[in-house]
C-alpha cells in the first residue's frame, strides 16, 4: 500500500480534559514490522522525528469529526486526535482506518465506544436498530422519554444518535418548535427543551454539526430558553440578534472565517450561559463540545495570523492619528480579544503567534495607544501589554533597552508604563496593582537569559536604574521632603505601598544596582519618614523596607543607616505606639531582636550608644537589655585584646598543634608506664610552641572567672522575662518640635570616640572605625520575616 503524507496536528487530551499540541507533521500508513501490523506514522515537519506512531486496531473505536478532525483512544484516560490542514487528506486517511477494521468509510464511528454487559448487549442485538416515534406534536413526551431513557446506556446512546442523523430528526424538531412557539403551547416547548438538551448530552460531533450550523443553531438556543424549571424563560435569542453585535473593525475577506467567529461565538454563549451547569455524572458527556470550541479557536486564530493583510491593516489604523477614538477602541479591543484567544493554544502555536504579533510592530503600537488620553483604550493596552510580559518578558526588555537609543525617558515605554500606574484614578488602584505586578516581572532577575557574549540582568538593569528608576521613585521624594508625609490620603498611600514594595523587592534581588540608589539618594531616609503616616500598613511598609536592608548585614549599608542616624525614626514610632501590644510593636521589637541574635556589632553599638537612654526602661521584652549586653561584651572585648586572643585561641579546639606534635604525643602516650597513668598524672610532652605554665594558665583564670561573672548576670537579667503577659513600659517621652535635636544631643554625648555612627567619624567607605575594624564576618541564617 503506498504510503501518503498528509500535513496534520498531533493532539493529545490531558488530566484536565484539555488538548496539549504534540507537533505538526505528515502523515502516512503502512505496515510496521514491530507492531505486527498495519500502523500511522507522524513524522515532524521540522526535523523528520517520529511524532506519532500508532497500530490501527481491529477493535478501537476512531471517530471522525467536522471533516477535517479523527479522534481515538490508545489506552484508558490516553486521547489521541489529528487534525487535518485539508479534509482529502483526512478522507484518505479514514478509508484506511475503515478498510483495516473492515468498515463502511461513510460511518462516523467504527467501533461502539464501551462494552456492555453480555445480557444488555443480548437484549439490544435483537433489534439491529433503535426506531424512533414518528416527529409530531402529540408524540413529543414519547420522544423525551426515550432520549432520558438512553442516556445511562453508552450502547443505547449511540444508536439513538445514528437513528437521529440517519433521520434528519433534528430539522423535524426544529419545525415542531416553530409550531409549538406559534400556538404557545408551553408543555410541548418543555419537552423540546428535555429532547434537545438529552442531545446534547449524547455528545456526538456529526450531531452538533447539524445543530450548530447556520440555519439550526437560533433555533436550538430557542429550545433551550424554554427550561421548565425557570420562569419566566430566558431571551436569549433576543440578545444575540439585537443587544450582541459583530463589529468587523477590519473587514474580513474569507467567508468560512467569517462564519467560524459566529458559529464559535454562540456555541460559547451556549455552553457558558444556555446550558444548566452540568452535574458530575453530565461533566464528561460534554467534552466533545469543548473540544469542538477549543479546535474552532485554534481554526480562527491561525487564519488570521496567515492573513498578513488583515494584521498589517490592523497596526497601521491602529498607529494612525488620523484615526478617530470611537474607531481606534474598537481596534484596541480587537486586539486584546485576538490576544485571550491565544491562550487557548499551545505553547509552540502560542509562539509563533506572539512572534508574529511582534514583527508586525505590537509594541511600538502599545506604546502609541499608551501615549493616549482616553482611559478605556489605555486599559484595553494595558491587558494585551501583560499578554506580552506573561508570554516573553526578555522580548518586552529588548524592546525598551533599543528604544532607549533613540528616544527621550520620558517617551519610553516602561516610563508610560510606570507613569499609568502612578496616574492611576482608580480608588482602589486596580489599574496600579497590575502593572506594578508587570514591572516586578520585568525587573525580575529569575527571568532574565545569560548567553556567552552578554548578560540582560546587568545591561537591562543598569538601564532601568539609568532611564526609569527616577520616574517610578518621584511620588516617594515629592511626599517625603518635611518630617511627616506632605500627603497622607488613602490613595496616596495605597501607591507608596505599592512603591515600596517594588523597591523591597529591588533590594532583594539586585543588589549594588540598587545599594548605589540608595545610599546616593538618601532613599532609606525618605522612606523612613513614611513611618510617621497615619496609615498603618504604609509606615509598616517603611519598616519592612528597613528590615530587608539590616536582613541583608551589609556593611555599606550598616555604616549609611548610622551615619544619617537612621534608627531616630524607628525609635520615635516605637515609643509613640506607646503600651499597644500591635503589629508595629512586634515588628519593631524583631527587627531589634534580629540584630542581637545574628550579633551585627556595629548597629548593635549604635543602637546603644544613641538610643539606650530611650529604651532602657523597656522590660517587657528582654530584647533591648540584651542588646545592652551584647554592647558591654563588645566593648570588654575591645579594652583588653589579649583576652579576646584568648577566648578566640580556646574556641579554636583549645590549643590547635601541628601534625607533628600530635604524632609526637602519640607515641610518648602509648610509650608511658601505666604506673605513671595510675598516679592520675597525665603525660604532656615538651613542645616549641607551648609557652610557660603561668604565662599562659594566668589570663585563662582570670578570662574564665570574668565568663562566668558575665554568665550569671545574664542568665539573672533573661529570669524577669514574664511569661504571663506584658508590662506596659514605665517611660514617657514628649515628641515635640525639639525632640530631634535631644536625641541627636543625647547621643553624641554618649558616643564613644571613633565609635561608628558618631560625628567625628562617620561610617563612610573610606574611614573605618575602631569598633567596626574588628567585626568578625558572621554566616548565621538569616531569620525569616514577613509582616
Amino acid at each position: 500500500m503506498t504510503d501518503t503524507r498528509r500535513r496534520v496536528k498531533v493532539y493529545t487530551l490531558n488530566e484536565d480534559r484539555q488538548w496539549d499540541d504534540r507537533g505538526t507533521g505528515h502523515v502516512s500508513s503502512g505496515y510496521v514490522e514491530r507492531l505486527k501490523g498495519m500502523s500511522l506514522l507522524v513524522r515532524a515537519e521540522s526535523d523528520g522525528s517520529l511524532l506519532l506512531e500508532s497500530k490501527i486496531n481491529p477493535n478501537t473505536a476512531y471517530q471522525k469529526q467536522q471533516d477535517t478532525l479523527i479522534v481515538w483512544s490508545e489506552a484508558e484516560n490516553y486521547d489521541l486526535a489529528l487534525s487535518f490542514q485539508e479534509k482529502a487528506g483526512c478522507d484518505e486517511i479514514w478509508e484506511k482506518i475503515c478498510q483495516v477494521q473492515g468498515k463502511d468509510p461513510s460511518v462516523d464511528i467504527t467501533q461502539d465506544l464501551v462494552d456492555e454487559s453480555e445480557e444488555e448487549r443480548f437484549d439490544d442485538m435483537s433489534s439491529p436498530g433503535l426506531e424512533l416515534p414518528s416527529c409530531e406534536l402529540n408524540r413529543l413526551e414519547e420522544i423525551a422519554e426515550l432520549v432520558a431513557s438512553s442516556l445511562p446506556s453508552p450502547l443505547r446512546r449511540e444508536k439513538l444518535a445514528l437513528a437521529l442523523e440517519n433521520e434528519g430528526y433534528i430539522k423535524k424538531l426544529l419545525e415542531i418548535f416553530h409550531v409549538c412557539e406559534d400556538l404557545e403551547n408551553l408543555e410541548g416547548l418543555h419537552h423540546l427543551y428535555e429532547i434537545i438538551k438529552g442531545i446534547f448530552l449524547l455528545n456526538r460531533t456529526a450531531l452538533f454539526e447539524v445543530m450548530f450550523s447556520e440555519e439550526c443553531i437560533m433555533d436550538i438556543i430557542g429550545c433551550l430558553e424554554y427550561d421548565p424549571s425557570l420562569s419566566p424563560s430566558r431571551k436569549h435569542r433576543e440578545f444575540l440578534t439585537k443587544t450582541a453585535k459583530f463589529k468587523e473593525v477590519i473587514p474580513i475577506s474569507d467567508p468560512e472565517l467569517k462564519q467560524k467567529i459566529h458559529q464559535t461565538y454562540r456555541v460559547q454563549y451556549i455552553q457558558d450561559m444556555v446550558l444548566p451547569t452540568p452535574s458530575v455524572f453530565e461533566e464528561n458527556m460534554l467534552s466533545t463540545l469543548h473540544s469542538f470550541i477549543f479546535f474552532n479557536k485554534v481554526e480562527i486564530v491561525g487564519m488570521l495570523q496567515e492573513d498578513e493583510k488583515f494584521l498589517t491593516e490592523l497596526f497601521a489604523q491602529l498607529t494612525d492619528e488620523a484615526t478617530d477614538e470611537e474607531k481606534r477602541q474598537e481596534l484596541v479591543n480587537f486586539l486584546k480579544e485576538f490576544c485571550a484567544f491565544s491562550q487557548t493554544l499551545q505553547p509552540q502555536n502560542r509562539d509563533a503567534f506572539f512572534k508574529t504579533l511582534s514583527n508586525m510592530g505590537i509594541l511600538p503600537a502599545l506604546e502609541v495607544i499608551l501615549g493616549m488620553d482616553d482611559a478605556q483604550v489605555r486599559s484595553a493596552a494595558t491587558d494585551i501589554f501583560s499578554y506580552l510580559v506573561e508570554y516573553n518578558p526578555s522580548m518586552v526588555r529588548e524592546f525598551v533597552m533599543q528604544e532607549a537609543q533613540q528616544n527621550d525617558d520620558d517617551i519610553l515605554l516602561i516610563n508610560l508604563i510606570i507613569e499609568h500606574m502612578i496616574c492611576d484614578t482608580d480608588p482602589e488602584l486596580g489599574g496600579a496593582v497590575q502593572l506594578m505586578g508587570l514591572l516586578r516581572t520585568l525587573v525580575d532577575p529569575e527571568n532574565m537569559l545569560a548567553t556567552a557574549n552578554k548578560t540582560e540582568k546587568t545591561e537591562f538593569l543598569g538601564f532601568f536604574y539609568k532611564h526609569c528608576m527616577h520616574v517610578l521613585t518621584a511620588p516617594l521624594l515629592a511626599n517625603t521632603t518635611e518630617e511627616k508625609p506632605s500627603k497622607d490620603d488613602f490613595q496616596t498611600a495605597q501607591l507608596l505601598a505599592l512603591i515600596l514594595e517594588l523597591l523591597t523587592f529591588c533590594v532583594e534581588h539586585h543588589t549594588y544596582h540598587i545599594k548605589n540608589y540608595i545610599i546616593n539618594k538618601d532613599i532609606l531616609r525618605r522612606v523612613l519618614v513614611l513611618m510617621a503616616s497615619k496609615h498603618a500598613f504604609l509606615a509598616l511598609c517603611a519598616l519592612r523596607f528597613k528590615r530587608k536592608i539590616i536582613g541583608l548585614k551589609d556593611e555599606f549599608y550598616n555604616r549609611y543607616i548610622m551615619k544619617s542616624f537612621l534608627f531616630e525614626p524607628v525609635v520615635k514610632a516605637f515609643l509613640n505606639n506607646g503600651s499597644r501590644y500591635n503589629l508595629m510593636n512586634s515588628a519593631i521589637i524583631e527587627m531589634f531582636e534580629f540584630i542581637r541574635v545574628e550579633d551585627i556589632k556595629s548597629l548593635t553599638a549604635h543602637v546603644i550608644e544613641n538610643y539606650w537612654k530611650a529604651l532602657e526602661d523597656v522590660d517587657y521584652v528582654q530584647t533591648f537589655k540584651g542588646l545592652k549586653l551584647r554592647f558591654e561584651q563588645q566593648r570588654e572585648r575591645q579594652d583588653n585584646p589579649k583576652l579576646d586572643s584568648m577566648r578566640s585561641i580556646l574556641r579554636n579546639h583549645r590549643y590547635r598543634r601541628d601534625a607533628r606534635t600530635l604524632e609526637d604525643e602519640e607515641e610518648m602516650w602509648f610509650n608511658s608506664d601505666e604506673d605513671d597513668m595510675e598516679d592520675g598524672e597525665a603525660v604532656v610532652p615538651p613542645s616549641d610552641k607551648t609557652k610557660n605554665d603561668e604565662d599562659i594558665m594566668d589570663p585563662i583564670s582570670k578570662f574564665m572567672e570574668r565568663k562566668k561573672l558575665k554568665e550569671s548576670e545574664e542568665k539573672e537579667v533573661l529570669l524577669k522575662t514574664n511569661l504571663t503577659g506584658r508590662q506596659s513600659p514605665s517611660f514617657k517621652l514628649s515628641f515635640s518640635s525639639g525632640t530631634k535635636t535631644n536625641l541627636t544631643s543625647q547621643s553624641s554625648a554618649s558616643n564613644l570616640s571613633g565609635s561608628p555612627g558618631s560625628p567625628g567619624s562617620p561610617g563612610s567607605p573610606g574611614s573605618v572605625s575602631k569598633s567596626t575594624s574588628q567585626i568578625a564576618a558572621i554566616t548565621t541564617k538569616d531569620v525569616p520575616y514577613c509582616l
